[in-house]
């Protein structure tokens, strides 16, 4: 099965996988949002996390590949009375555009080989403006052991040091480690190992 059709036959189920509440390690980000701007919610699924940024003041673009993800997005938006901007897009080899987002969130990505994680990172970055805020959670290889979710290849999971690798040279870095409890919809639940990220990009 391909990674679009397993995705895709992930969220064809009438419930939201994942919840319908943001992640908790973006809320917890609130006090770091501009009052104002555009937000980009990397494959954001459900749009649980774009929905929430849309309600914080921001204009959101939810980019995913699965259009039974993009319905239920939009039926989200809707019922909490906001509107974002859906665009069904692979993440790996979407046109990031140069520095035209305020706020970069990726949520729980980690799909991507490390090739196409590269890619996806570079796009990401690119499309952030100086002094934008990126915000991006993942599981570590400690997750292997709990079995909660996430992904089963050691090469997906993250590290601080390769999150300091690839955004070293943002400011005001904070990169944080947990083992805690989960509990977002039917997907994750239970004893997890994550880490966060959040940082500016640096101006030119």
């Amino acid at each position: 099965m391909s990674e679009f059709d397993r995705w895709e036959t992930r969220y064809s189920v009438p419930d939201y996988i994942f919840g319908e509440e943001p992640n908790y390690f973006l809320t917890s980000c609130k006090s770091l949002l501009p009052k104002s701007g555009r937000a980009l919610a990397v494959a954001d699924g459900e749009a649980r996390n774009g929905v929430w940024l849309a309600e914080q003041g921001l204009d959101v673009l939810s980019i995913d590949f699965s259009p039974s993800a993009q319905q239920k997005a939009a039926a989200l938006a809707k019922k909490r009375g906001v509107s974002i901007t859906l665009q069904k897009a692979d993440v790996h080899s979407w046109p990031y555009p140069e520095s035209e987002f305020d706020v970069v969130c990726e949520i729980f990505t980690q799909f991507s080989s490390p090739a196409q994680r590269a890619q996806k990172w570079d796009g990401m970055k690119r499309a952030l403006k100086p002094g934008g805020l990126l915000i991006l959670q993942g599981y570590t290889p400690k997750q292997l052991q709990y079995g909660t979710g996430g992904p089963k290849e050691l090469e997906n999971l993250y590290t601080r040091e390769l999150l300091l690798a690839n955004f070293g040279a943002f400011e005001q870095l904070r990169i944080t480690d947990e083992e805690l409890e989960m509990h977002e919809g039917t997907s994750h639940g239970g004893m997890s190992a994550v880490i966060g990220l959040t940082g500016i990009n640096p101006a030119v």
